[in-house]
């Protein structure tokens, strides 16, 4: 197995070691994502929000997808493009969830690094179609396109659904986020072919 390249190692470290100190000190007040008709929202936390993880499970499992798929698009990409992809995903997904929160007048505050990571997984999909995957659930292989076909229709019958204060949407904004971060760098629409 290579080595974790090092962005994603200092990801998975940095939001191991936040949700350490969350245990200690009340972060989601400040760095959570807070809907805006809270008075607690402020723009920083477009993008803090997604060091902080709800629980032990929470960050276990966007660690585990961190490194299953973001190790390879690290490589594949290097450094800069990988963390402008993530930071994508992540702005989408944060901007995803304001509107859900706007429109359902919640004022529960989100966290994770889910968004960015369904970001990776789009991108996984597009580049590796039929790389054959074995998710944890189901423990069942299939192609990589598959996998991600799979995942985003069940976000979005989960959206609709689900009560259980998933931000299932946002997960949705850090697909669209990683989708069209790769159509603006081919050149394709919505966007113009930059000129050389």
């Amino acid at each position: 197995m290579p080595p974790i390249p090092p962005v994603t190692k200092a990801l998975m470290i940095i939001c191991t070691a936040i949700f350490v100190a969350q245990l200690m000190l009340p972060l989601d007040l400040w760095f959570a994502l807070w809907p805006l008709a809270t008075d607690r929202f402020g723009p920083w936390q477009l993008v803090t929000y997604a060091f902080l993880h709800g629980s032990t499970f929470h960050l276990f499992f966007n660690m585990l997808g961190l490194w299953m798929f973001g190790s390879e698009l690290e490589r594949l990409w290097g450094h800069r493009r990988y963390l402008q992809f993530l930071l994508a995903g992540v702005l989408a997904a944060a901007l995803a969830q304001l509107v859900v929160t706007w429109l359902t007048r919640s004022g529960v505050p989100t966290v994770g690094a889910s968004g960015g990571l369904f970001a990776l997984l789009l991108a996984f999909g597009m580049l590796f179609p039929n790389r054959i995957i074995m998710p944890l659930f189901p423990p069942i292989p299939m192609k990589a396109r598959t996998f991600v076909l799979f995942f985003g229709g069940l976000e979005l019958l989960l959206g609709y659904l689900d009560r259980s204060g998933v931000a299932h949407f946002a997960h949705l904004g850090g697909m669209v986020g990683g989708f069209l971060m790769i159509r603006y760098w081919r050149g394709q629409l919505p966007f113009t072919r930059r000129r050389r």
